[in-house]
C-alpha cells in the first residue's frame, strides 16, 4: 500500500513525496481513510508510529474547502506540551505547502499579541495547549462555535498533567455536530469516560497493545547503585557507539546537575526542562537538531514532545516514577522504522518502579552486563584519574606520618601489621605528642621489679 491508495489529493501526495515518505505506517493506513470519511476516531498507538501525520494529512484535505472567519478557528488540535504543539505545527507547514491554509499556534511562554493578531485574521487550524487556549477564551479573544474538527492528542498525557477538566470545558463550548479524533498511547478509565461522553459512534483503531514499546527499540536495564550512576552512564556513552542521545531524569535539578557533570567530562551536552523559558528551550532543541550538541538531558516535559530523526539512544538516568512515561521516553528513538537502543539505570531503590514498568509493558527487560570498568567496578577505568585515586596513594605516607605523630598507639599497631596474634607488644602512651616517633621496642613493656 502507498499513500495514493488512501484517497489523499494530488497536491498532498506531492508534499508527502517531497518529504521523503513512500508507504504509510499502520496507524496512517487505518486512520486516514476514516478521517476522510468524517468519522469520529479513537486511535491507540505507541509513540513513534507516525500518528501525527495520520490526522494532519487528512485534515489538510478536509480544510482545503471552506472559508475562514475572524476569531473562529475551523479546527482545533489540543496538545499537552509546547514542544509537541510546535512539532504538529511543523508537520502542517511541511505537508500543507501546496494548500492555502492558515495556522495559528497558541502556547505559553511567548507573547500573546502575535497570537491574537493571527486569530483576528482568521485561521483554518488552531494548535493549542489547554492553558493558553483557556486564557484567551476567558479574555473573549476566541470563539469556538465555528470549529468543525477537534483533535485531542496524547490524551493520556493530558490526564497525567491534570488537563481533563479543561478539555471537558472546551468540548462543551464546541458545536455538537463536530468531528472528534482522540489519540492516545494508553486507554485508562478516565480517558475512556471522556471518549464515551464526547465522541459519537467512534471508529476504534489499535495498532499496538496499549503501553507496548516499539519493537525496533532494543531495551536494557543496567543494575547499579545511586553512587555509581554517573560513572555507569559515562561508560555507556563512551562505549555503546552513541551518535545522538536523550537522557531522561525525574527531577529538574537532576537535569541541570547531570548536564554540568557531562560537560565537565568533555561531552557535548545540553539540557531542557520546565524551568526554562520557551525561547531557551527552542534554542537548545535547535542546537541538538543541528548537531552542535549530540546529547540532550531532559525532564519528562520533553518525553512526548520531541520528534527528532536519528536519535540512536535513550537513557533513563532515573527509572520513571510513572510506568507510562517509560514507553514515551524510549519512544524518542527507533522512530520511522529506524533501530534504537534504550538503557534504564536501575538502583535497589528502583525495584518497585521497574517492576511496574515491566508489568505495564508485559516485557521482562533484559539486564545489560557491562564489561570491565562498568557496573561491576566503582567507576570506569578512564574515570579513576579524574576521581583522584593516584593523588590519594601519593598522599598516604604523609597522612600516616601525621597520624603517627599525633597517635603513637595507632601508629605502632600499623607499623607491625604482619605479627602473629598474641605477639603484639603493649605500648606506652607518650607524655607529649612527638616524644617518640619510631617503633616501640618490646623490652620497654617489661618491668624492672
Amino acid at each position: 500500500m502507498n499513500f495514493a491508495d488512501l484517497g489523499l489529493s494530488d497536491e498532498l501526495l506531492q508534499a508527502v513525496e517531497a518529504a521523503g515518505y513512500r508507504e504509510p505506517t499502520p496507524i496512517q493506513a487505518q486512520a486516514i481513510p476514516q478521517v476522510l470519511m468524517m468519522k469520529d476516531l479513537i486511535a491507540i498507538a505507541q509513540t513513534g508510529t507516525g500518528k501525527t501525520a495520520s490526522f494532519v494529512l487528512p485534515m489538510i484535505d478536509i480544510l482545503h474547502h471552506g472559508r475562514r472567519r475572524a476569531r473562529m478557528p475551523r479546527s482545533l488540535i489540543l496538545e499537552p506540551t509546547r514542544e509537541l504543539a510546535m512539532q504538529v505545527a511543523e508537520n502542517f507547514e511541511k505537508y500543507g505547502k501546496n494548500h492555502d491554509l492558515k495556522m495559528a499556534l497558541l502556547i505559553g511562554g511567548v507573547q500573546m499579541g502575535d497570537q491574537v493578531k493571527a486569530l483576528d485574521e482568521g485561521v483554518d487550524v488552531l494548535i493549542a495547549t489547554p492553558g493558553r487556549l483557556m486564557d484567551l477564551f476567558e479574555r473573549g479573544k476566541i470563539l469556538l462555535t465555528g470549529c468543525e474538527l477537534l483533535v485531542i492528542d496524547e490524551a493520556d498525557r493530558m490526564l497525567d498533567m491534570g488537563f481533563i477538566p479543561d478539555i471537558e470545558f472546551i468540548c462543551e463550548k464546541l458545536p455538537g455536530n463536530r468531528q472528534t479524533l482522540l489519540f492516545s498511547a494508553t486507554m485508562p478509565p478516565p480517558i475512556k469516560k471522556l471518549a464515551d461522553r464526547f465522541l459519537s459512534n467512534p471508529k476504534y483503531i489499535e495498532v499496538a497493545r496499549p503501553a507496548t514499546a516499539n519493537t525496533n527499540i532494543a531495551q536494557h536495564k543496567v543494575m547499579t547503585s545511586s553512587r555509581n550512576k554517573r560513572e555507569v552512564l559515562r561508560h555507556l556513552l563512551e562505549t555503546d557507539q552513541v551518535q545522538t542521545a536523550i537522557i531522561f531524569a525525574n527531577r529538574k535539578t537532576t537535569v541541570r546537575e547531570l548536564n554540568k557533570s557531562l560537560r565537565r567530562h568533555g561531552f557535548r551536552s545540553g539540557e531542557i526542562h520546565g524551568d526554562m523559558d520557551q525561547a531557551s528551550r527552542i534554542a537548545e532543541l535547535e542546537r541538538f537538531k543541528s548537531g552542535e550538541i549530540n546529547i540532550l538531558v531532559a525532564s519528562d516535559v520533553a518525553a512526548r514532545g520531541l520528534d527528532i530523526k536519528g536519535v540512536s539512544h535513550v537513557f533513563n538516568f532515573d527509572t520513571p516514577w510513572h510506568p507510562d512515561d517509560y514507553v514515551h521516553r524510549i519512544g524518542r528513538t527507533g522512530r520511522a522504522g529506524a533501530k534504537g537502543r534504550a538503557f534504564t539505570l536501575v538502583t535497589p531503590e528502583d525495584a518497585e518502579a521497574i517492576a511496574n514498568v515491566e508489568k505495564l509493558t508485559g516485557l521482562q527487560i533484559p539486564v545489560f552486563e557491562l564489561g570491565e570498568g562498568g557496573a561491576e567496578a566503582d567507576e570506569p577505568p578512564s574515570e579513576k584519574p579524574r576521581r583522584g585515586s593516584r593523588e590519594r596513594k601519593s598522599d598516604k605516607p604523609r597522612r600516616e606520618s601525621s597520624e603517627r605523630a599525633e597517635e603513637p598507639r595507632k601508629r605502632a599497631r600499623r607499623s607491625e601489621p604482619r605479627k602473629e596474634p598474641g605477639h603484639e607488644p603493649e605500648i606506652e602512651e607518650a607524655d607529649e605528642p612527638g616524644d617518640w616517633n619510631g617503633p616501640v621496642p618490646s623490652f620497654l613493656s617489661l618491668s624492672a621489679l
